[in-house]
């Protein structure tokens, strides 16, 4: 199997999970729906393109691990939209203006409290199921020289790096993950042992995780889980 690599190296990283209310979680590793963004931002797609994203999405496999153990943090936000100086002032990563059509959230003060992992090193293996476009060279080209600026998780969440690391043949994204060296952090950082989330078919774990982290692109909402192995892994030093 042909398998990219990513490190995900940022101050802050958000790998959101299901939001209820104002509250926005995040999930210990990165989620299938937000790779696919990540992956659709740097081919240059966007949200109309919902044939192609979920194509990719169908097609997508990963495994995740922490190099650098990060730290839990929540932003805590407050905005009263209805203030004058908050008219007309949203724009887009395109530079075009957002314009808001009223609602609930156009007047009074809200609160929202979004979880982040901070001062973390994570890192990616992921490889493609079947035929199809795109294909993994089109991602390795993408991932090099991306359409937009990319962000892990949410726009504030920059990376502190390139994010391809390079590609590796192995049987499965979880043996390439184990064979990807550990990212060169301080001792302090890394942990004892490596936590790690791979495909329930690519090998036993003590836990198994049911994460709901499946989009459905055309309709614009999460719906749908799968089955994870989560676990330690043994990683070539």
């Amino acid at each position: 199997m042909e398998c990219l690599l990513l490190r995900l190296d940022a101050p802050l990283m958000s790998f959101g999970a299901v939001v209820v209310d104002q509250l926005n979680p995040i999930w210990r590793f990165p989620a299938k729906s937000m790779l696919v963004g990540l992956l659709g931002n740097a081919l240059g797609w966007d949200h109309r393109d919902t044939d192609l994203l979920q194509g990719l999405q169908a097609r997508l496999r990963f495994a995740a691990r922490w190099d650098a153990e990060p730290e839990p943090l929540t932003e805590y936000q407050t905005v009263d939209l209805g203030q004058d100086f908050m008219l007309d002032t949203g724009w887009t990563t395109r530079g075009r203006r957002e314009d808001r059509k009223g609602g609930t959230a156009a007047t009074g003060t809200h609160q929202r409290w979004r979880d982040h992992w901070a001062n973390g090193v994570a890192t990616v293996a992921m490889a493609l199921d079947g035929d199809g476009e795109p294909t993994l060279d089109a991602l390795e080209t993408a991932l090099r020289a991306p359409a937009r600026p990319l962000f892990i998780g949410r726009k504030p969440c920059l990376p502190a790096a390139p994010l391809l690391i390079g590609r590796r043949k192995a049987v499965g994204v979880k043996a390439a993950l184990a064979a990807e060296p550990l990212a060169d952090v301080a001792p302090r950082q890394r942990p004892s042992r490596i936590p790690a989330l791979w495909p329930r078919d690519e090998g036993d774990a003590a836990q198994w995780e049911e994460r709901y982290d499946l989009r459905d692109w055309e309709q614009n909402i999460h719906r749908g889980s799968e089955r994870y192995a989560v676990g330690y892994l043994e990683v070539g030093r």
